[in-house]
C-alpha cells in the first residue's frame, strides 16, 4: 500500500505533462527556386492564359512563359524566371494530364526536369526514364521561353524543339504482340502469331 500514493502521484504528474505538451511542427528549410535541389511541383494539370512574357523589371528579372507544346497526352508549358543572367526558377504551368497515368508520369518527372534545368542553366535536359514525351515537351517549352527572353546557355547548349510520337504508357501499345501492332516502332512489321 505504501507504493500506491507514489504511483498515483507519478501517474497524475505524467498525465499533466502529456496534456500540457504542445507539439511544434519541425522547421523545414524554405523552398527556393534558385536552389538546384528544389523539387516543388506546379501540378500536372495546371492551366495558363498563354501570355508570352512579361517585360524586364527594374531589378533585371525577366519572367517569360514558353509556348504550350501539344502532345497526344495533353499540353506542356513552363514559365522561367531569369535574374542576373541565370535561370533562377522554372515552373510548370501545364503538364500532360489527359488521363491518370499521364498525371502520375508528369508529376514524377517534373521535379527532376526542373532541378536539371536549374543545375545545367539550359533547356538541354536529359529525358526522364519512362517520361519521354513529358521530358521532350517540357524541354521544348523551356527552350521557347529562353529564346523569348534572349537567354543563351553558357555552354551553348539548346533544348530540343521537337516531341517524339512514342508511347509513354504501358496501355498505349508496348511490345506485347497484341492487338493492332500499336506498340511496334515505325519500320518494323507487327508480330505475327
Amino acid at each position: 500500500m505504501r507504493r500506491a500514493p507514489i504511483v498515483i502521484t507519478a501517474t497524475v504528474a505524467g498525465m499533466a505533462v502529456v496534456l500540457n505538451f504542445k507539439a511544434h511542427e519541425p522547421a523545414l528549410p524554405a523552398a527556393s527556386a534558385s536552389a538546384p535541389a528544389s523539387t516543388g511541383s506546379a501540378g500536372a494539370s495546371g492551366s495558363s492564359s498563354g501570355s508570352s512574357s512579361s517585360p524586364k523589371s527594374s531589378s533585371g528579372t525577366k519572367v517569360v512563359t514558353g509556348d504550350a507544346i501539344a502532345t497526344r497526352y495533353g499540353n506542356a508549358q513552363v514559365k522561367v524566371t531569369i535574374a542576373g543572367g541565370r535561370i533562377t526558377a522554372v515552373q510548370a504551368l501545364q503538364l500532360q494530364g489527359d488521363d491518370p497515368k499521364s498525371v502520375q508520369i508528369s508529376g514524377q518527372a517534373e521535379p527532376i526536369l526542373q532541378q536539371e534545368a536549374l543545375q545545367k542553366q539550359s533547356a538541354a535536359v536529359d529525358a526522364v526514364s519512362g517520361a519521354t514525351i513529358t521530358s521532350a515537351s517540357y524541354e521544348a517549352s523551356l527552350q521557347s521561353a529562353l529564346d523569348k527572353a534572349g537567354f543563351k546557355a553558357a555552354d551553348g547548349s539548346r533544348g530540343t524543339t521537337t516531341v517524339p510520337d512514342v508511347p509513354e504508357h504501358g496501355d498505349h501499345g508496348g511490345f506485347d504482340g497484341g492487338g493492332d501492332g500499336g506498340g511496334v516502332p515505325p519500320g518494323f512489321a507487327p508480330p505475327q502469331g
